[in-house]
Parts: C-alpha cells; sequence; structure tokens
C-alpha cells in the first residue's frame, strides 16, 4: 500500500515537496555536469591540440 493517497500529495510530500524535489533536481543537475565538463575539456583540449598541429606544419 503506498504511503500517499493521490499523485498530487506525493508531489507535495506533506509539504516539504519544495525541497525534496529541489534536493533531486540539484543532484541531477550537479550529475549532468559531472559528465559534461569532462567531456568539454577534452573537446576543448583537442581542439587545441588540433590548431597547435596545424600551426607546426605550416612552419
Amino acid at each position: 500500500m503506498s504511503a500517499f493517497a493521490s499523485f498530487a500529495e506525493f508531489l507535495a510530500m506533506d509539504g516539504h515537496g519544495v525541497y525534496v524535489w529541489g534536493a533531486y533536481g540539484l543532484c541531477a543537475m550537479l550529475m549532468a555536469l559531472n559528465v559534461a565538463l569532462p567531456v568539454l575539456a577534452r573537446r576543448r583540449y583537442l581542439n587545441d591540440l588540433a590548431r597547435r598541429r596545424r600551426r607546426e606544419a605550416l612552419r
């Protein structure tokens, strides 16, 4: 049996829904950043490396 009578009560979490769902949202955002930032940094590093190699090939 469920602790909540309806989906609206589940979202409200007995008045604590804003804090509960805010914490879940913040956690999801931080987890996404932990994936996205290294991927972006790697892409930036590889682009810089390719630019340096092209510049040195012209010399």
